[in-house]
């Protein structure tokens, strides 16, 4: 904060954290405070196997895309893929996060995916894929692989992290979820993939730690 009031940047930061249904102002904040280091190692070593996997579904588009991200709110790294279209403004609704940020954040069509850890009230690891709009009929497409399943509580596909942990090839099992939630997407929303998509078959990457 002093390196920026040095340089005349006037900001002010917000002490809380977002998209969490009981958000304590971090200074407050006394019973959030066990930490397991072997979990939190587990942890990472996923993190690096999943961005390697999302690195390469992300090479397959030659449209505009995020980079492979780790949302510091949910705890869940994601990257999303763009239309170029723009989109309904969206109702917001995620808790304790600004329904102006979540219209910017979605001001255009998206097909996004995600590892999530899970929380409290969904206590499992999973990998997600959803489309912002959402149409009527996404839930409904045929997706990989067969423990793949659509949430309609949650508004988008699901596959627990169990079951690409324990699968033959990881590797494999995780792209074919991602491509064709990614296709579901696409093929209900009628983009154009004639100029989005690109052939990604002689990148070839290698992960071994599923922990």
């Amino acid at each position: 904060m002093e390196q920026l009031n040095r340089l005349d940047i006037d900001v002010s930061i917000q002490g809380t954290p977002n998209e969490v249904e009981v958000a304590i102002p971090f200074h407050e904040d006394e019973i959030h405070c066990a930490y397991d280091a072997q979990m939190v190692g587990r942890f990472w070593q996923a993190l690096v196997s999943i961005h390697t996997v999302f690195t390469r579904f992300r090479a397959g588009f030659t449209g505009k895309c995020s980079p492979v991200h780790f949302f510091w709110g949910s705890f869940d790294l994601a990257v999303t893929r763009f239309s170029g279209r723009r989109a309904p403004l969206h109702p917001g609704g995620a808790p304790n996060m600004s329904t102006r940020v979540m219209q910017e954040a979605y001001s255009h069509e998206v097909s996004s995916v995600g590892f999530w850890p899970g929380s409290e009230q969904f206590p499992q690891a999973v990998f997600y894929s959803y489309c912002y709009p959402t149409p009527s009929d996404f839930g409904q497409q045929p997706v990989e692989p067969a423990e793949a399943y659509f949430s309609p509580e949650m508004g988008e596909f699901l596959l627990p992290y169990d079951v690409v942990r324990q699968s033959a090839d990881s590797e494999q099992t995780l792209l074919a979820f991602l491509q064709t939630t990614y296709d579901a997407a696409v093929s209900t929303a009628h983009w154009n993939r004639n100029e989005l998509d690109c052939n990604l078959t002689s990148f070839e990457a290698k992960t071994d730690d599923w922990s």
